[in-house]
């Protein structure tokens, strides 16, 4: 080379020399920093994905922050309610305890009230002192605000969760389609034969009168102490009535009137029945003006011993088969059954009473023989002659019943309900009135009632799929007709079928519940309710952030509910009922109390229950899905942006080489013109 002023090979050994310098400065840089890029020069595509990963991956680490409050949150009010339960349990025990009245003093009955006032002042105080932060988890104030409280046909509402989205609103409609049903079976009239029966009072009379003649005349039945026959004087020609329990009749003495008129004017009076046994043409053919009274006649039956045992006996009359009259007294029905021989006279009333006093104890029965007088003149006569008519009975006594319906043979069957079983056993003459009456009686054991308005129907007293009614029929006597009267011997209820905001809701009983990404409910309708109704969810509930982005579906809203005694309770009622003086009180209704606090346990339970589960299926598998997210986005951030120690390593190494030998290479390069100097030599 003999040219100086350019100084080619110079300036290319400086161009190389730079490029392993930057070389080695990034090297350095990246293994000083640990990152890949530093700057937007270094990957702008790469730092853009970068920085947009770093974004997603800070919005997770406040998202798994804020899942971790949460969850210190709902275990802060799951251990209060976990206090509350066991002095509602406490409460229980006492309840139930107190229950047993027959071995426990007032003494000790009002100091279990006493502790059941401690842990009703407990169980508020620990509404009201359960805070996070200052802010209160049990009081009512994390709880949703509705309009709920309009619906009349809500008996009890639950909003577990609901998103309100930006309107801060969810209006919900409610559509039953099919009202939930009870498990019912009938036994129709036909199981039944129809005979008459009476409450047991002291003195009360069935009656039998004979007007007319011996050949012509009308038998009178009914419920009064004596007959009075009297002048119409001229005016109507034909009336009846009773008063303090004397029947008069009025009848014209210039007129004649017939036995049919007789018979329609005697039966338009309650409490009496008539049929003409004969052609009577003149009724009071020769009745005096003055009046004609026949009393005292009747059968009187009455206890041998005061007492309330004896309140409400039904005595039924039935047709035996048998010669002679007999009588018995079952004690546990209250049931006091004549049965009416076929034997000749065995229908009189001397012969019931003499039935009655030979097969009962419990009972006095007398024939009063009548101490008034008859004119001469007079046509009421053989008032002597008393009898008891089979196929109509009169009423006796206000709660008496006509025509009953009476079992027409002996009946042991099996009543199975939602709640257990019980057996009965009655015999024949028991009317469907008493066989309700022993149903009802231990209804709160069987879940079953009976009805005995019309036919006698047994029904479930809960309502829904799990009410039922089994009616098993173990043994029936010769000539029963029960079982075969039956509609069904086994039933089952159904459950409420109904939509919320147009989706299926799930039906248990009276109550339905929702459970979609908006809006999770459960809610509770009066028994048997079909009315459609709507209401709306204005606020209220807390709001956990659980997502990286502040949106709605990110988002879950958790209504708690106070466990104050004042709003702890349903149907039976409020925990505060509990309390000394209130309508609860171990002094005042301990089965009440004993409902209100099974309920109470159970709307406890529910709420821990239903937190229990936020905590387990929302918070801590959004916890575990948040942390993977994470790891899998730091993955990839990482990849993009951090630097490779080994290859950045090599990459210094070698910068490092080229560097000090372009140096070198550098020094030669500039050396080289100074050869020209020996050509001026």
């Amino acid at each position: 080379m003999t040219r100086i002023n350019t100084n080619v090979s110079s300036l290319v050994a400086q161009n190389r020399l730079q490029s392993s310098n930057n070389d080695l400065q990034q090297s350095l840089t990246r293994l000083s920093t640990g990152l890949r890029i530093n700057s937007g020069s270094d990957d702008p595509a790469g730092l853009l994905a970068s920085e947009a990963l770093r974004g997603e991956i800070t919005g997770l680490t406040k998202s798994i922050s804020n899942t971790q409050r949460a969850s210190q949150i709902i275990s802060t009010a799951d251990s209060a309610l976990g206090q509350v339960s066991n002095l509602l349990n406490d409460v229980r025990g006492l309840v139930v305890e107190a229950a047993n009245s027959g071995a426990l003093s007032k003494e000790e009955i009002a100091a279990n009230q006493l502790q059941i006032d401690s842990s009703l002042e407990a169980i508020n105080r620990i509404s009201q002192t359960t805070t996070f932060q200052g802010r209160k988890l049990l009081d009512g104030s994390q709880d949703f605000v509705s309009t709920a409280s309009g619906v009349s046909s809500i008996s009890d509402i639950s909003i577990d969760q609901a998103n309100l989205g930006k309107t801060g609103k969810i209006d919900v409609e409610v559509v039953i389609n099919s009202a939930a049903t009870q498990a019912t079976a009938t036994a129709a009239d036909s199981g039944f034969s129809t005979a008459a029966q009476a409450t047991a009072t002291t003195g009360a009379s069935i009656n039998s009168f004979t007007i007319g003649d011996a050949t012509n005349n009308v038998t009178i039945e009914g419920q009064f102490d004596s007959v009075e026959v009297v002048d119409g004087g001229g005016g109507a020609t034909l009336g009846a009535a009773i008063s303090d329990g004397v029947l008069t009749i009025t009848v014209d003495d210039a007129a004649t009137v017939t036995g049919a008129a007789v018979v329609t004017a005697l039966n338009g009076v309650s409490g009496v029945y008539a049929e003409e046994t004969g052609t009577v043409a003149d009724v009071n053919a020769a009745a005096a003006a003055d009046a004609t009274a026949i009393e005292g006649a009747g059968l009187s039956i009455t206890a041998a011993e005061t007492g309330g045992d004896f309140n409400n006996v039904q005595i039924s009359y039935v047709a035996g088969d048998a010669a002679a009259t007999t009588a018995s007294y079952d004690a546990d029905q209250k049931a006091l059954t004549v049965t009416i021989g076929t034997g000749a006279g065995e229908n009189n009333l001397a012969a019931i009473a003499a039935a009655i006093n030979a097969g009962t104890t419990e009972f006095d029965a007398e024939v009063a023989d009548g101490t008034g007088s008859t004119p001469a003149a007079a046509k009421v006569t053989e008032y002597g002659e008393f009898t008891i008519d089979t196929d109509n009975l009169p009423e006796v006594g206000s709660t008496g019943n006509t025509g009953g319906e009476v079992l027409n043979a002996d009946l042991v069957f099996q009543l199975s309900g939602e709640n257990g079983a019980e057996t009965f056993n009655f015999g024949a003459g028991t009317t469907k009135d008493q066989i309700a009456a022993a149903v009802n009686l231990v209804s709160d054991s069987t879940g079953v009632s009976a009805d005995a308005t019309n036919a006698l129907e047994f029904s479930s007293t809960g309502f829904g799929s799990d009410a039922l009614v089994d009616i098993d029929v173990i043994s029936e006597g010769a000539g029963g007709t029960f079982k075969g009267s039956l509609d069904n011997t086994r039933s089952t209820g159904s459950d409420i079928v109904a939509t919320v905001n147009g989706v299926e809701a799930n039906g248990s009983g009276n109550s339905l519940s929702i459970n979609t990404s908006s809006l999770d409910l459960s809610l509770t309708v009066d028994d048997g309710s079909s009315t459609n109704f709507s209401f709306s969810i204005t606020g209220g509930g807390a709001t956990f952030q659980l997502g990286p982005d502040v949106t709605s579906t990110q988002q879950a809203s958790l209504g708690i509910g106070s466990v104050s005694t004042g709003q702890l309770g349903g149907a039976s009622g409020r925990l505060y009922e509990l309390g000394s003086g209130q309508s609860k009180s171990l002094t005042n209704d301990v089965e009440g109390a004993a409902k209100v606090i099974d309920e109470v346990i159970g709307k406890v339970v529910g709420l821990r229950g239903r937190l229990g589960s936020f905590q387990s299926t929302t918070l801590e598998s959004n916890l575990v899905s948040l942390n993977e997210t994470k790891a899998n986005l730091q993955e990839a951030e990482s990849s993009i942006r951090d630097a490779d120690f080994a290859q950045e390593s090599a990459n210094l190494t070698r910068a490092q080489i080229l560097v000090q030998s372009g140096t070198n290479v550098l020094s030669l390069a500039n050396q080289n013109p100074r050869n020209v100097l020996s050509l001026l030599g």
